[in-house]
């Protein structure tokens, strides 16, 4: 098992200090720190083998072999294939194209559903497709006493006419991860694609498009110690036969047919070096083993930090915690406010003491909403790769201090 002394020594970041106090990050539900390995795998690309694609020279033949990497990284990553691996600039980014790319045979007598649970950019690009097709499209109800799916509701809303479920595998804001098996057996009863955000499920648990059995699922390396960009997989008949809006010079085959312009090469080569330092944590005669290994232990810590954060915020009076305890189908993240002070404050206070958290509601608009706390925000902590104990001990003992 690779110490946490080992994993914190790939990112510089940690190094930081704000008012004498070494910086600890629990803001990595937004958009984790990045390693050292990613960084340069970014700059060597820049400096080394800058160019456009497909042209008869070094530069641009070795760009297109970090494309592939990149595509061969991220296909480890999610159990798929490099041909069924497109790359955009962000998730929300590649979520309007492809549900535009699918509602241009939809119409008003087609069904989308969505879900409160989830992060806006699953849901605004397909509410989008009401006014520019006709679609109908339902959201099926979140509970807000235990943070989770109303199952329920969601399985009265997919009928015949529904074309595709848009589902998160875990909330943003509270940490809940949704059962997508259940959601797959629905939506196939009705023959409707499922489309998955896995933006915060990724850094907690590796996925495998195949057992999962989705038809689409976007995820973001920035959220998992890499930089700024988006990931899309679809299966590959499906990216074959959507009608993706191109330019007519541009490549028609799959995965370059969902992606538009010219990419961000280098963010494709700091995306695979995320994953290859995911991959050195572990143990395995494959990449994919290794990548199981890393995942199982960085799970086993991310809980004890979790029920440590947990029962220690708890304590804390006039504190309201969301969503499912521990032990609970959840990520290491969650939610709280304290009746003494809106979300914004509370930030700053332990920002002051070089504790950084995340405060308002992280477009997960519609969560803040049903908990009736729109007016002061939510506070988020999620642990990461790099949290330790006495980390954690620092946030509780910071939001005891208000």
């Amino acid at each position: 098992m690779t110490s946490i002394s080992e994993i914190r020594s790939h990112f510089p970041s940690l190094e930081r200090l704000h008012n004498g106090f070494p910086v600890a990050y629990f803001d990595g539900p937004g958009g984790t720190q990045v390693s050292r390995h990613v960084v340069d795998a970014m700059t060597d690309y820049l400096f080394h083998h800058n160019a456009n694609t497909h042209w008869d020279y070094p530069t641009s033949a070795e760009t297109d072999e970090i494309i592939e990497r990149g595509r061969g990284a991220m296909a480890d990553l999610l159990n798929a294939k490099p041909s069924e691996i497109v790359f955009g600039p962000n998730m929300t980014s590649l979520t309007f194209h492809v549900s535009r790319a699918l509602g241009k045979s939809w119409g008003p007598d087609d069904e989308i559903v969505v879900t409160e649970l989830d992060h806006h950019a699953n849901v605004a690009p397909w509410k989008r497709l009401e006014s520019e097709r006709g679609v109908k499209v339902h959201n099926a109800r979140m509970i807000p006493e235990t943070g989770e799916l109303d199952w329920d509701d969601l399985a009265r809303l997919i009928g015949r006419k529904t074309r595709l479920v848009a589902i998160g595998a875990a909330s943003n804001a509270l940490g809940t991860i949704n059962d997508l098996g259940r959601a797959r057996e629905l939506a196939r009863a009705r023959r409707a694609l499922l489309f998955v955000d896995a933006v915060h499920f990724a850094p907690h648990s590796l996925i495998d498009v195949n057992s999962i059995d989705c038809d689409l699922l976007v995820c973001s390396p920035y959220k998992f110690y890499g930089p700024h960009q988006g990931v899309l997989y679809g299966r590959q008949a499906l990216l074959e036969e959507v009608d993706f809006p191109k330019l007519e010079p541009a490549p028609d085959t799959a995965p370059e047919r969902g992606e538009t312009g010219t990419q961000n090469h280098e963010g494709i080569a700091g995306s695979a070096a995320a994953v290859d330092m995911l991959v050195s944590f572990g143990e395995g005669r494959t990449r994919r083993e290794k990548l199981e290994t890393t995942f199982r232990q960085l799970h086993s810590r991310g809980e004890v930090l979790f029920e440590r954060m947990w029962s220690g915020l708890s304590a804390v009076r006039g504190l309201r915690l969301f969503g499912l305890p521990p032990g609970k189908a959840r990520t290491p993240t969650l939610s709280f406010v304290l009746e003494t002070a809106p979300s914004a404050e509370v930030a700053k206070h332990l920002a002051a003491q070089g504790v950084f958290v995340s405060h308002g509601d992280f477009y997960a608009k519609t969560v803040v909403e049903r908990l009736g706390v729109s007016e002061v925000g939510l506070v988020r902590a999620g642990c990461a790769c790099y949290t330790t104990e006495d980390e954690v001990e620092r946030l509780v003992e910071g939001v005891r201090g208000m």
